[in-house]
């Protein structure tokens, strides 16, 4: 299994795909599919029946997951930028490859 450097949290920008150049927050991380929810992006239609939560059913909207490579992190300048890993210390810190601020 792969180290995801894409957490929950993280503001990112999708890089391919038929939602391209859109941004939005990472909602969550499924590590074992290697996937992301992005809050706003690649909407879909969910038809639900009648529950006691939704008591009418109907057509719910939510987001779905996208694969981890369609993602790229934006920076606080509002770049996209790649992840490495670096010892600061005793501790070990995610930095920006094309600006090498830590994250």
């Amino acid at each position: 299994m792969t180290k995801l450097k894409i957490k929950s949290g993280d503001t990112v920008q999708i890089i391919a795909g038929d939602h391209k150049g859109s941004e939005g927050k990472v909602l969550k991380v499924l590590i074992d599919k290697n996937r992301a929810i992005v809050e706003g992006v690649n909407m879909v239609k969910k038809h639900t029946k009648p529950s006691a939560q939704s008591p009418q059913g109907g057509i719910v909207e939510k987001e779905a997951s996208i694969h981890i490579s369609n993602l790229s992190l934006l920076t606080s300048k509002g770049e996209t930028t790649r992840v490495g890993y670096k010892m600061d210390g005793d501790n070990k810190v995610r930095f920006s490859k094309k600006s090498n601020e830590v994250i």
